[in-house]
Protein backbone atom coordinates (compact mmCIF):
# COMPACT_ATOMS: atom_id res chain seq x y z
CA UNK A 1 0.00 0.00 0.00
CA UNK A 2 1.48 3.34 -1.09
CA UNK A 3 0.80 6.09 1.45
CA UNK A 4 2.93 8.78 -0.17
CA UNK A 5 1.27 11.87 -1.60
CA UNK A 6 2.47 12.70 -5.09
CA UNK A 7 3.11 16.11 -6.62
CA UNK A 8 0.12 15.57 -8.89
CA UNK A 9 -2.14 15.00 -5.88
CA UNK A 10 -0.87 18.21 -4.27
CA UNK A 11 -1.57 20.06 -7.52
CA UNK A 12 -5.10 18.61 -7.51
CA UNK A 13 -5.62 19.73 -3.89
CA UNK A 14 -4.46 23.28 -4.66
CA UNK A 15 -6.60 23.33 -7.81
CA UNK A 16 -9.64 22.26 -5.78
CA UNK A 17 -8.94 24.93 -3.17
CA UNK A 18 -8.63 27.60 -5.87
CA UNK A 19 -11.99 26.58 -7.34
CA UNK A 20 -13.78 26.58 -3.97
CA UNK A 21 -14.98 29.90 -2.53
CA UNK A 22 -14.84 30.37 1.24
CA UNK A 23 -17.79 28.92 3.15
CA UNK A 24 -18.87 26.74 0.20
CA UNK A 25 -18.97 23.76 2.56
CA UNK A 26 -21.58 24.10 5.29
CA UNK A 27 -19.90 24.68 8.64
CA UNK A 28 -16.41 25.14 7.17
CA UNK A 29 -14.46 28.18 6.00
CA UNK A 30 -12.39 26.00 3.61
CA UNK A 31 -11.64 27.70 0.30
CA UNK A 32 -10.21 30.88 -1.08
CA UNK A 33 -11.27 34.52 -1.06
CA UNK A 34 -8.83 35.83 -3.63
CA UNK A 35 -11.22 38.59 -4.66
CA UNK A 36 -10.22 40.26 -1.40
CA UNK A 37 -6.81 40.88 -2.99
CA UNK A 38 -8.24 43.04 -5.78
CA UNK A 39 -7.69 46.79 -5.61
CA UNK A 40 -5.54 46.41 -2.50
CA UNK A 41 -2.02 47.56 -1.76
CA UNK A 42 0.49 44.77 -2.26
CA UNK A 43 1.96 45.58 1.13
CA UNK A 44 -1.20 45.28 3.23
CA UNK A 45 -0.61 41.61 4.10
CA UNK A 46 -3.72 40.14 2.46
CA UNK A 47 -1.65 37.91 0.14
CA UNK A 48 0.21 36.50 3.15
CA UNK A 49 -3.14 35.84 4.86
CA UNK A 50 -4.35 33.92 1.80
CA UNK A 51 -1.17 31.83 1.73
CA UNK A 52 -1.57 31.07 5.46
CA UNK A 53 -5.21 30.09 4.88
CA UNK A 54 -4.26 27.80 2.00
CA UNK A 55 -1.61 26.13 4.17
CA UNK A 56 -4.22 25.66 6.93
CA UNK A 57 -6.89 24.35 4.55
CA UNK A 58 -4.44 21.99 2.82
CA UNK A 59 -2.37 20.56 5.70
CA UNK A 60 0.07 18.72 3.42
CA UNK A 61 1.45 22.14 2.41
CA UNK A 62 2.65 22.64 5.99
CA UNK A 63 5.46 20.13 5.47
CA UNK A 64 6.84 22.20 2.58
CA UNK A 65 9.18 25.10 3.33
CA UNK A 66 7.25 28.31 3.97
CA UNK A 67 8.84 30.02 0.97
CA UNK A 68 7.57 27.31 -1.40
CA UNK A 69 4.12 28.94 -1.59
CA UNK A 70 3.75 32.35 -3.24
CA UNK A 71 1.16 34.67 -4.74
CA UNK A 72 2.15 37.18 -7.36
CA UNK A 73 0.69 39.18 -10.24
CA UNK A 74 1.93 39.30 -13.82
CA UNK A 75 1.03 41.99 -16.34
CA UNK A 76 -1.04 40.55 -19.17
CA UNK A 77 -1.85 42.98 -21.94
CA UNK A 78 -2.36 46.69 -21.54
CA UNK A 79 -4.82 46.76 -18.67
CA UNK A 80 -4.82 43.31 -17.11
CA UNK A 81 -2.96 41.57 -14.31
CA UNK A 82 -3.05 37.81 -13.86
CA UNK A 83 -2.87 36.42 -10.35
CA UNK A 84 -0.51 33.45 -10.00
CA UNK A 85 -0.33 31.00 -7.11
CA UNK A 86 2.91 29.04 -6.99
CA UNK A 87 3.27 25.91 -4.86
CA UNK A 88 6.55 23.99 -4.86
CA UNK A 89 7.40 25.18 -8.37
CA UNK A 90 3.96 24.55 -9.88
CA UNK A 91 2.18 27.69 -11.03
CA UNK A 92 -1.60 28.12 -11.10
CA UNK A 93 -3.16 31.03 -12.98
CA UNK A 94 -6.22 32.15 -11.03
CA UNK A 95 -9.19 32.61 -13.35
CA UNK A 96 -12.51 34.23 -12.69
CA UNK A 97 -11.64 36.90 -10.15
Amino acid sequence: MNTQITGTEIQDMVGHWLNTPCNAYFGSDYGQDLKSLLQRSQTDGRADEQIAKMRTDIPVLQILPSDSTNIYAVTSGVDRMDLIIEVAGSAFVVDGI
